[in-house]
């Protein structure tokens, strides 16, 4: 019963939006509507990441940094939500419901949801509700098949 009131509640909270041209391959469809995790622990989100799979071509492998400030996480490495890899900087809000964050640089200064993290937060899946990028991160290189296959699924979804 919980596990369906989750899932109605992350359908009702998904939204589309007519999404412009993705930098790179598409990495899911940008008509499908998405919905953020609703369950999130900034505290655990935090650390360093590595881009497993991204819509901007050159950007596997690419280092982020997300450190909390207890407001906001500070942002560091590379940005890969554009035409090319570009320096992350500043900060991400967190403005909920759920994990949504309000970059102030980066990211195309678009809204970025988490769509999924495994319980673990060794693996997260990051897009937009515009649909214009997306993006696999992992806390090592490379990623685990079955992590990656979750991820996947979660793009396909």
């Amino acid at each position: 019963m919980m596990r369906m009131a989750v899932l109605a509640a992350l359908l009702l909270a998904g939204c589309a939006a007519k999404a412009p041209e993705p930098a790179g391959p598409a990495l899911r469809d940008p008509k499908a509507m998405i919905s953020s995790a609703a369950l999130f622990d900034a505290g655990r989100f935090a650390g360093t990441w590595h881009v497993a799979a991204s819509s901007t071509p050159g950007c596997t492998g690419a280092k982020q940094v997300w450190r909390w400030n207890g407001k906001a996480f500070d942002l560091g490495g590379f940005d890969c939500s554009g035409a090319k890899p570009g320096l992350l900087q500043g900060k991400a809000t967190l403005i909920g419901p759920g994990a949504r964050f309000k970059p102030d640089h980066g990211f195309g200064r678009e809204p970025i949801w988490l769509l999924w993290v495994d319980q673990d937060y060794r693996v997260a899946v990051l897009g937009t509700p515009s649909g214009h990028w997306g993006m696999v991160l992992s806390r090592d290189l490379p990623l685990r098949a079955d992590l990656a296959t979750a991820s996947r699924e979660v793009l396909d979804f």
